[in-house]
């Protein structure tokens, strides 16, 4: 495994199939990085005219033991991807395998990022089409595997205001099916994003959930304008907000969840090593975080991965683990009886490791 090979971090087989067991929450994970290789080997083969070759794609798609740990090296990854959404049938495809990954991983409450700007690169439909045949595909496949998808619609920052404007208009319509927020991501070190404050606010007062990508390769001044400008209800990374007093004291008062993702930290570049990464001194302050993937085809792990490796190289222990899992659940965009619903059930799942020590203290 990539992940195994790349961060010199053997992961004990008991641990990873002890989590693999158990039901897992992802609420950061993109559809465009979660691609199965062998499909588009497959497609590659269909598909007239891709500027690359065949053999050329698993460099291009996935990284590799020999690439730097750059933002530039990670993101360029996804630069091949949008050469192959030439079609609804593609799209929904993809999107289905996406889920289906997911579930066989023992992932019960998924939240996929869908970037309507990468999915209509190729010229497969505009906006509404594919945001629709995302839904539909979604759809499909949260009845074949009883996982629970919802979608959040993500743009980036350096957008033009008008692209932005239809984005929030088109996701504001759609927010009763399927879509329950919307994401600000890209270059936060040269795009601020701060124009489309007033379009995010009319989001969120549709009843969508804000989360905002701050802190990841910016610094953490940016989480705490994603927390008081943008009105973010989550944090998309913020493994940087430890440098800044101010913002943890902000974010401990507004319970603000931060969604980690400890192999992507590494293989961008954001931290140095696992063994470096400050998510045990983030829980250690009380911030509320929860585990997630990603990019898991761009990366070849798994969430389980993710949750192995917060044990056996990040220093958590399993009870911190499944306490994150709580943190997803109570921070998942799920109206409130649904919410109570699901953090039932991971209290449930995980109550082997949570209880031992919460019953001691009774």
């Amino acid at each position: 495994m990539l992940t195994e090979t790349v961060l010199n971090a053997a992961i004990p087989r008991g641990l990873l199939e002890r989590f693999r067991k158990l039901p897992k929450i992802d609420l950061h994970r993109h559809r465009e990085g979660s691609i199965r290789l062998g499909t588009l080997l497959e497609l590659a083969a269909e598909i007239p005219g891709l500027p690359f070759r065949k053999d050329e794609l698993p460099r291009l798609v996935t990284l590799q033991p020999d690439d730097a740990h750059t933002a530039e090296v990670f993101l360029s990854k996804f630069g091949a991807l949008r050469h192959f959404y030439v079609s609804r049938e593609i799209i929904q495809r993809t999107t289905r395998e996406v889920i289906e990954d997911a579930a066989a991983d023992g992932v019960v409450y998924l939240e996929l990022r869908v970037a309507p700007a990468a999915l209509t690169a190729a010229g497969a439909g505009t906006y509404a089409q594919v945001l629709d045949w995302v839904q539909q595909a979604s759809h499909k496949a949260e009845e074949d595997t009883g996982i629970l998808v919802q979608l959040v619609a993500l743009m980036n920052r350096h957008e033009s205001l008008v692209e932005a404007a239809r984005f929030i208009d088109l996701i504001v319509e759609r927010k009763d099916d399927g879509y329950c927020g919307i994401d600000l991501a890209g270059d936060e070190m040269h795009y601020s994003g701060r124009e489309v404050i007033p379009l995010f606010e009319k989001a969120r007062k549709s009843g969508l959930g804000v989360s905002i990508h701050a802190g990841e390769w910016g610094p953490a001044e940016n989480i705490q304008a994603a927390m008081l400008e943008f009105q973010a209800d989550r944090i998309g990374h913020g493994v940087r907000v430890l440098e800044s007093p101010e913002t943890v004291s902000l974010a401990l008062s507004r319970q603000i969840p931060f969604e980690v993702c400890l192999t992507s930290n590494v293989l961008s570049g954001v931290v140095q090593s696992l063994g470096s990464h400050p998510v045990k001194e983030m829980l250690k302050a009380g911030l509320q975080v929860t585990l997630n993937t990603d990019d898991p085809a761009i990366q070849q792990s798994t969430l389980s991965d993710e949750l192995a490796l917060a044990v056996s190289s990040c220093g958590l222990s399993s009870k911190q683990v499944g306490e994150c899992m709580l943190n997803a659940a109570r921070a998942a965009y799920l109206p409130e009886p649904a919410k109570a619903t699901l953090v039932r059930s991971l209290q449930e799942g995980w109550k082997d490791i949570l209880l031992p020590d919460s019953a001691a203290g009774q």
